[in-house]
């Protein structure tokens, strides 16, 4: 067996999420439900967020001169 690394993680939680993006979970959530970051749900009740779209609203957020 090797010992190859993981790869990142396709989902992570609202609380990760909110770290990464340098905000309180209230705030995601808060953007989340106006429909500003999108959500998946997986199972009932839970509900993660995938990395490539916080990369895509951060893209869309940033301003250029």
């Amino acid at each position: 067996m090797t010992n190859e690394p993981l790869p990142p993680p396709l989902l992570i939680t609202g609380r990760e999420a909110a770290r990464l993006l340098g905000i309180s979970f209230r705030t995601l959530f808060t953007m989340t439900k106006r429909g500003d970051v999108p959500r998946v749900s997986v199972g009932r009740g839970s509900v993660r967020y995938s990395p490539d779209d916080l990369r895509a609203y951060i893209d869309r957020q940033t301003l250029t001169a």
